[in-house]
């Protein structure tokens, strides 16, 4: 090992760094040779004898020392170091590739390093990508690892278990309610899709309960069931290699109660402030407590894209595992925005609709009369494993993740690109990349927001991309349960696989005198309907731009 470690690292420092004539060169390298030998067959004993210690430390303090002298001295240059001095065109065996030089370059640097041994024309090595053949070798087990859905977990305005919450959808029940957290009479805006009982209990410290922001509760909760939901036991997760399993969940606005209330408490005194304050109210910290709380030691991080975070967290968490770097990860995303300065700021930028009269009719996607989306809350979160690992434990697979794809419309930070170019492109590549063709997708759970120029744009992209599909079917659950911003698309993929599981697509509700520029023959009427999924795409997309498409399948 360190041979091959120090073969191509002493090449490269040996070609760029010495200045001493050829003969001291190779006395002084005589010498340091048997110093380094002495050295890396200690530091090799040592990790032998130290079994699962860390056993890096020897490796570093060889190539300590008084600057670059002492980082030389420890080093024996290798004998392809000696070969590249026949011009050998490339150190293929290595992976270091030799760039060749001008005469003039050459005289140029010879003169600047002060090396009388490299003549002109020479040339000279630098460290670029690894061999090939290890590359096409990651590409070939990247292809033979698949990802199943194992488990899910929802925390929403109709239910906090998944069958109870896609139930729920499939008889139209409407999530949408008069605001009840605070006193907001002098808003314009005064429903939202809120979740009126919540409880922690058996999933969260009371100590951390009372401190935490609602989007962390959510977010421990809805993994937490995602976990149990899967068949991942205390004795399962004893045996787990924790190495290998990751939590990637993220929010679009993160802890901002927690933030608000410390800058309340800072017109007092920073002393009233919550030490927990920053930590809380950061997007990172609800996957970093799950993790901690689990103790997986994988991938672990948060994204944060506006509405369009859960399927960058679910992507991104699948690559993982088809990259052969987690055999298990949590994703999705989580929100809790219902409060006085996130109610105000969206009233201020105009996106929310102010049907307050009836609100279970408010969230209309495609509906003529739709004036704006209403707010919601909650999380959700899959759970997805290693094909063969999940089957290994004898898990549930409900369903497989068969890719997805990331695009950005480079246009407004509000509104969608006026042609869809960037959502048309998003679901083009995610199908192109992953040999998926556009007629087996006869399922789509479209973003629709209930935003006058969001629906229709991305109703024109999903006509002009699947429109010659006779078996397309398109909903949105946001017509039941408003938009939960940063959980929205895991919220929405949990009712895609149900979808996938039960055979039945939920209504769209309150879509009672459609937009004149909507063909409803796609569009699921206002009862459940029947279908067989072959292949379902879920959107979603974000302010910013960003768009995302992410793919389901029966398992086969």
């Amino acid at each position: 090992m360190a041979a091959s470690v120090a073969s191509p690292l002493c090449t490269w420092l040996v070609a760029a760094c010495m200045s001493v004539s050829c003969e001291k060169d190779r006395a002084a390298r005589s010498s340091a040779g048997r110093w380094a030998r002495r050295r890396t067959a200690v530091a090799a004993r040592g990790a032998i004898g130290m079994e699962g210690r860390d056993s890096t430390g020897s490796l570093i303090s060889a190539f300590c020392g008084s600057g670059i002298q002492g980082l030389m001295s420890s080093l024996e240059p290798c004998p392809e170091f000696y070969k590249s001095r026949n011009a050998s065109p490339f150190f293929g065996e290595n992976g270091f590739l030799l760039i060749r030089r001008s005469k003039a370059e050459a005289n140029r640097r010879q003169r600047m390093l002060a090396r009388p041994s490299v003549a002109s024309g020479k040339s000279l090595a630098v460290a670029v990508e690894p061999a090939k053949p290890v590359a096409e070798k990651k590409i070939l087990n990247a292809k033979q690892r698949r990802v199943a859905v194992t488990g899910m977990g929802v925390v929403t305005p109709l239910g906090h278990d998944p069958d109870v919450f896609y139930n729920n959808l499939l008889d139209g029940v409407s999530g949408i309610s008069e605001i009840e957290a605070f006193d907001c009479a002098n808003y314009p805006t005064r429903i939202a899709g809120e979740i009126k009982s919540f409880s922690t209990d058996g999933w969260v410290a009371p100590k951390l309960s009372k401190r935490m922001d609602k989007f962390m509760l959510y977010l421990l909760t809805a993994g937490k069931r995602a976990l149990a939901d899967g068949g991942v036991t205390e004795e399962v997760l004893s045996q787990l290699d924790k190495s290998r399993c990751g939590v990637l969940i993220g929010s679009a606005m993160g802890g901002m109660k927690v933030f608000n209330d410390a800058i309340e408490a800072l017109r007092v005194s920073y002393k009233k402030m919550n030490p927990f304050c920053v930590p809380f109210a950061t997007t990172n910290m609800g996957s970093a407590m799950l993790a901690m709380d689990l103790g997986w030691m994988g991938p672990n991080y948060s994204i944060s894209t506006a509405c369009a975070t859960s399927n960058f967290c679910i992507l991104n968490a699948a690559n993982h595992i088809i990259r052969g770097e987690a055999n298990m990860m949590l994703c999705g995303g989580s929100d809790a925005a219902i409060i006085p300065i996130g109610l105000g700021g969206f009233v201020a930028c105009r996106a929310l609709s102010q049907r307050n009269d009836d609100p279970a009719k408010a969230s209309r996607p495609w509906d003529v009369d739709r004036d704006g989306f209403v707010m919601g809350e909650g999380a959700g979160v899959l759970l997805l494993e290693d094909l063969e690992h999940a089957k290994k434990r004898g898990a549930t697979i409900y369903a497989e993740f068969l890719g997805g794809c990331f695009t950005c419309d480079a246009y407004h930070m509000t509104e969608p690109h006026p042609e869809g170019a960037g959502i048309i492109l998003c679901i083009e590549k995610a199908l192109s990349e992953y040999g998926i063709a556009r007629e087996d997708v006869n399922y789509v759970n479209a973003h629709a927001t209930s935003t006058p120029a969001g629906d229709l744009k991305e109703y024109q992209a999903l006509s002009r991309c699947f429109g010659q599909n006779p078996e397309l079917r398109v909903n949105s659950t946001k017509s039941m349960i408003g938009h939960l911003l940063g959980a929205s698309g895991a919220v929405e993929a949990v009712a895609t696989i149900q979808a996938i599981r039960t055979g039945l697509v939920h209504p769209n509700i309150n879509l009672e005198n459609p937009d004149k520029n909507v063909d409803t023959s796609i569009l699921v009427g206002s009862k459940k309907e029947h279908l067989n999924v072959k292949v379902a795409l879920s959107n979603s997309f974000g302010f910013g731009g960003h768009n995302s498409s992410i793919l389901f399948g029966p398992y086969k």
